[in-house]
Order: C-alpha cells, then sequence, then structure tokens
C-alpha cells in the first residue's frame, strides 16, 4: 500500500471576507455566531481592521441603546476575533481604488478591497453596496445554498 504525500491529504480551505455588519451579529446574535464555529475548521475568516473598528463602534451604541451589558458584548466580538484573522488597512491600500469604483458607499471599501485581494466571496447584510458590487461573490459561490439560508 503506497503512503500518501501531505500534499495529497492537504485539502483547500474555503475563504470568507465578513464585514462589520456579520460581526455585529455575531455579538448579538446566535446565528452567526454558531455558523462561524460551525465552519472554522474548514473556512479561514478575514475582516478588515476598518471593519472591526466600526462594529466596535456600533456595538458600544447598541449596548446603550438597548440596555445590554457592554462587557459581555465586547467579549464576545473578542471571543470572534480568536476565530476570525483582522487584515490591517494599510495592507489594503493597493485595491482602494478598484473597490471604490465598485462600490456605492465609500465607507465599505475596506470589507470589498479584501476580498478583491484574497479573490473570495465576502459577507455582507443580504442587500448592502457590497453585495452589489460583484454579481456572483456571495457566500453561495463559497458554501453553497444550504449554508447560505443558514446566514439569514
Amino acid at each position: 500500500m503506497a503512503a500518501a504525500t501531505a500534499s495529497a491529504l492537504t485539502v483547500e480551505r474555503k475563504r470568507l471576507v465578513l464585514d462589520a455588519n456579520i460581526l455585529i451579529r455575531g455579538c448579538l446574535g446566535v446565528r452567526v455566531r454558531t455558523l462561524i464555529a460551525d465552519y472554522a475548521d474548514q473556512v479561514d475568516f478575514f475582516v478588515a481592521e476598518a471593519n472591526v473598528a466600526e462594529a466596535a463602534h456600533y456595538i458600544a451604541d447598541l449596548t446603550r441603546d438597548k440596555n445590554l451589558d457592554e462587557s459581555v458584548c465586547t467579549e464576545a466580538l473578542l471571543s470572534l476575533m480568536r476565530v476570525v484573522q483582522i487584515i490591517e488597512d494599510t495592507v489594503l491600500e493597493s485595491a482602494r481604488e478598484e473597490a471604490l469604483a465598485r462600490i456605492r458607499d465609500a465607507d465599505d471599501w475596506p470589507a470589498l478591497a479584501l476580498g478583491l485581494q484574497l479573490e473570495c466571496a465576502i459577507r455582507s447584510r443580504p442587500v448592502s453596496s457590497i453585495s452589489s458590487a460583484f454579481t456572483g461573490w456571495t457566500s453561495v459561490a463559497v458554501f453553497g445554498p444550504c449554508l447560505e439560508a443558514r446566514w439569514k
């Protein structure tokens, strides 16, 4: 019996860029957090540094507005970030112009630039300027229709 080589056993991992909206949903809800946990052994999750800052800002606002425990929500974000890889915004500068040219909301450029650089899908809220910038660049292309329904 022939020994299997390491390259024959290597399975290419999927990649997915998350935006601030998904991080917020991961902190304040159950479904996104569960999906990330369920697929962490198969998928590399990425987020732009600016999107983490945006999520942290909105989570702080939402905790005050909804009278939630801010420390619990902050810990939820920190625990998510143990699985999600943060990419510095300076790394994304080379794709900034292309991202801005494709997008309606200029504030969303970091997630789109990251998706362009990694050549992978971006998970955002269902209707956003990011999802409209790429026809066909959704998590469906990465995971298939069954998982797409679970993200909603």
